[in-house]
Formats: C-alpha cells, structure tokens, sequence
C-alpha cells in the first residue's frame, strides 16, 4: 500500500516542480503573447516570440507548437514580402539614394537591374546609348534558413553561396540588400564588418 502512496506523492512534486520552473514559465509567456500578436495580425513580432519560445523547451508541447507556428509564419511573411518585391529595380548604388555620399551613376556607360518574378532572380545590365540589354545570370529564388527556429524570413542565398538580407522600404520603392555570410563546404561565415550593400529602386 506504501508504494503506491509513494508514487503519487513523487509524481505530485514532479507536476509542482514543473509548473514552477521559471524556464517553462517564460517559455509559455512568450507563447501566449505570441498568440496575441498572431491574432492581431503583428506576425513579424509573433515570429520573433514564437522563435524564442521554441529554443527555451523544444521537447515539450509548448516547444513543438511554436515550432509549427514558427514554419508557417515565415511562409505567410515570405508571401507578403515577395508580393512587394516582384518587379524590375534599377542600382542605386551601395548607399541610399538620398545619401550625402550616394554613389553618382550618371556618368556610367551602363545601368544595372534585377528581375524579381515569384521563383526566379534576374541580373542584367542595359546600355544607356544604345538602349541594349544583355542578360548577365538568372537563379532560383532560394530562402535561406540558418534552422529550423530561427525568425529569420527575408534572407536568400545565391548560388554563388553568398547570403544577403533583403529589406524593403514602407512604400516598396526602394529594395535594400545586406551581403551578411558566405556559405562553402566549410559551412556558414558570417560577415560582422564591410558588410556589400546594394541600394536599388523600383523601376516598375
């Protein structure tokens, strides 16, 4: 009859230990505002909070829910943001327009555009005199996932291995890119410092 009591009390303080672990406890106010935030439609700040929440416990329910909320908001924030960016943009330059120290293109003998289309990146450059243009390369159009938790939804990688965040103005007008690690069979290098940037504006 000793054993059995025994086992309720151990499986009783197990329970109370459990739902006193600061750790879970974080884990599951950092789920519950996340759903707040989702219902609100704020899914860039769901994304961030769910994120967190699945490294705090990723075992447990809390954990594994936060992970599927994780995968599907990057498919709904991945959406929203090529949506805005398919079109043709012309180089700006490696500094925003409205720079100070803007790079001056007028007195280059061509310009450079990229193509954006849902699944496909196009590179190409058109002479100013003759009006010609030359393709330079296409690509797939490839998001870069550093794992499986991680809040990170607008970063591509190219088939070159280079990877570059891609940030686009209030008003979809002007596309700012961020070169912030190579990819090589040695793995992933971040690049901290001298970051390449490119500044390009919609041309339609």
């Amino acid at each position: 009859m000793k054993k059995p009591l025994i086992l309720i009390i151990l499986l009783l303080c197990f329970k109370s230990f459990a739902q006193n672990d600061p750790k879970i406890a974080f884990q599951k106010s950092r789920y519950d505002l996340a759903l707040s935030c989702y219902k609100k439609a704020d899914f860039k700040k769901a994304l961030d909070l769910f994120s967190v929440a699945s490294r705090i416990k990723p075992e447990n329910e809390v954990g594994r829910e936060s992970i599927k909320k994780v995968d599907s908001l990057k498919i709904i924030l991945r959406k929203n943001i090529l949506d805005k960016a398919i079109g043709t943009w012309k180089m700006a330059g490696d500094k925003p327009v409205w720079s100070s120290t803007a790079t001056d293109n007028s007195t280059k003998e061509i310009d450079e555009f990229v193509e954006i289309t849902q699944n496909q990146i196009s590179f190409y450059e058109v002479d100013k005199e003759t009006k010609t243009k030359k393709l330079l390369h296409s690509e797939a159009l490839v998001y870069y996932n550093k794992d499986a938790s991680d809040a990170v939804f607008s970063d591509v990688i190219l088939s070159d291995g280079t990877i570059w965040s891609c940030l686009l103005s209030e008003d979809s007008n002007t596309l700012h890119v961020i070169n912030i690690a190579k990819k090589d069979e040695t793995g992933v290098q971040k690049i901290t410092s001298d970051n390449l940037e490119h500044f390009y504006t919609r041309v339609k």
